[in-house]
Formats: structure tokens, sequence, C-alpha cells
């Protein structure tokens, strides 16, 4: 690091984005991308898309975008929020609503990015303790009616979903603090918070193109809620990056929702291939937690996660591992293609037998 580096930052662990390896070919396992392309009306629209514009700023107000995920959702235009990916609108949640005299809570077994931009914009977090069997304390989270909440909707890397009437409990137990469900994953049978933001003013849902829309190279994400929040995420956008969503990733993200039928499709796909993998693997005698995400998270009783990591990757085939306490034994494991699911199968029945 530089000596300009200021010192809050010298002993800062940025977030470690999942491996993207350039040394051979991999079955990726490993980042919940999508086996699947985008839709044929996706390519199409790329190959028609005039390139010669991309030298001018995209419409910083995502108007045409806005209204079709408003059509999408049954929402108005005004309640919808575009960013670069979810992961941004994460970022300008906590700028917004947060600061050092607030306090965020989330679970500790979530996505671990929550706790890398808390500590970037110095905001004040109290992990809550996932329950035994990995599901989320709702009295835990009610009880704690002062301080803002993000609940991960199905929650990573469980996987595990929490019920509407569970989040709609957590939002009703504290009307003045605000509750960020953040649905990365909730296409792949799960249930959207979407209608509860409008009962709650206090409820606020981000979602992304990246998982079930084949989009994960386009970055782009979207927020639901109240209009009053939508305009305080804007304020932060617009003071940091006004042109933030690129006109590229607009168009072809405005051809994938008219093309909603192949995407549910697709998602029926790993669904069905989800519950092939986690017979498969409980046959081998792991042990895989109910998974609404396009992923499972499993361990093998007498394989350590770092050793089943390891052994998968010399074999070709790429998962996820934390060396975090609770879960060093587990690994998260996304949903393929039918055929990468069972050599994936193969090769761990090789290392377990």
């Amino acid at each position: 690091m530089s000596r300009f580096l200021k010192d809050r930052y010298k002993s800062f662990q940025s977030y470690t984005p999942g491996e993207q390896p350039q040394d051979q070919e991999y079955i990726k396992l490993n980042t919940n991308e999508s086996p699947y392309p985008p839709a044929p009306e996706v390519i199409r629209a790329l190959k028609e898309t005039d390139l010669e514009k991309l030298r001018l700023y995209p419409d910083p107000t995502g108007r045409k975008l806005k209204e079709k995920i408003a059509a999408l959702y049954d929402v108005k235009p005004e309640n919808v929020f575009l960013s670069n990916g979810s992961d941004d609108i994460l970022n300008f949640s906590f700028m917004a609503f947060n600061d050092a005299d607030d306090n965020l809570i989330f679970p500790d077994i979530t996505y671990s990015f929550y706790k890398v931009i808390a500590g970037l914009h110095d905001v004040s977090y109290r992990e809550v303790p996932l329950k035994e069997d990995f599901t989320i304390d709702v009295d835990a989270f009610c009880s704690d009616n002062r301080s803002n909440v993000v609940i991960p909707n199905p929650n990573a890397p469980t996987g595990i979903e929490l019920g509407l009437d569970s989040i709609r409990k957590i939002a009703e137990a504290g009307r003045d603090r605000l509750v960020l469900v953040d649905e990365a994953y909730v296409d792949f049978g799960g249930t959207s918070a979407v209608p509860l933001t409008k009962e709650y003013d206090n409820v606020l849902v981000s979602q992304t193109f990246s998982k079930s829309r084949s989009f994960a190279g386009g970055r782009l994400g979207f927020a639901i809620g109240n209009e009053s929040l939508i305009k305080d995420l804007e304020l932060i956008q617009y003071s940091t990056n006004p042109y933030n969503v690129n006109r590229l990733s607009m168009i072809l993200a405005e051809a994938s929702l008219d093309a909603d039928d192949y995407y549910k499709e697709n998602s029926m796909k790993i669904q069905k291939t989800r519950q092939w993998t986690a017979s498969a693997l409980e046959s081998l005698g792991a042990k895989v937690l109910p998974s609404k995400a396009n992923f499972v998270f499993a361990t093998v009783p007498g394989m350590s996660g770092e050793d089943l990591y390891s052994g998968l990757k010399k074999k070709g085939i790429l998962i996820r591992h934390w060396n975090q306490p609770r879960i060093e034994n587990w690994v998260r494991i996304t949903i393929g293609t039918d055929q990468q699911m069972e050599k994936l199968a193969e090769a761990m029945k090789e290392m377990v037998k």
C-alpha cells in the first residue's frame, strides 16, 4: 500500500470475490452464475444495437428500463431504483441510512460483503447468530426494534428462505427502522417481499439480473421501495456516479424482461437440477440444507470443507469454501447443468468412498 492511504484503511479487510481462474478450464460451481446463456432476444438486441451511440452518455434516470421493471412487479417507475449490480445498492443503502451513531443488524452467517461495506462507511453493526439449524432467528430481529436490518432472502450461503410472514413480522416490529431485503436468489423458488413495499414505507427490496437472468457480466441490479426511499438512494447515487448504469446494459436488460418466460423456464430447470443434486449428495452421506437458491450448502461428515474444496479443484471443479466458525466444514455448490452436476457427483463419490 502507498504512504498516502489513510490509517483507518491500512488494516481494512476488503471483500474477496469468488475465483475466476484462467489457468485451465474448470467446471465453475463457485460464484452462482447461471449455467444458461442470455435469452435469444438479448443476443439479438446486442447484434442490433447501434454501437455508434456508445459515444453518448446513457439516460441517468433509466426511465424505459424502470417502466419495464415496474410493470413486471406491479409497482410504479418511481418505486424503482437502478444500479450497477445489487452490491452497489447495498453500498448506497449503507451510506444513505446508516452511520456510526446507528446500529445495523444482519445474520452472522451470510453474505460477507455486508461487514465489508459497514466497515468501509464506519457503520456500527451487530451480527445476529443463526439458529442451530442455520435458520434466521426472527424473534432476535424483532426484539431489537431500533436497529436497521439487512435480511438476505434466501440467505447465502445457506440457501434457506425466510417466509414472507416472518419478514412482515420484522418490518412491523420496528416501523421506524429500515428493513432491507436482499433478494439476489429469490427467483429460484422463493417468494419476493416486493408486495410488502406497498404496505410498509420502511421495507426496501433489492434484486439483481446477475443470477436468474444470466447477466452477471452486465452488472445490473435494482431496488423496489417507497418513493421517498428511492429518492434517498438517487441522492447518494447522483452524488457519486450519476451515469451509474451503462447504455448497453440497459438495452440488454430491457430485452431480457421481454423474454421473461425464457428465464422462468431456466429457473425451473435449475430447481429440478438442484433437487437431483441434493439427493445425489445425500446418497453419498452428505448433509444438504434445504435451498431456495441456485446453490446448495453441504457438508460431508468426516471430511473438512477445505479438503473437499481442494480435492474437487484438483479434479477441475470449483466450489466455494469459507474458513469461518460454524461453517468451516461446509461448502457452497452452485447449480450448473445436469451434466456438470453429474460430474460433480462422480468426483465426490471418488473422494468419499
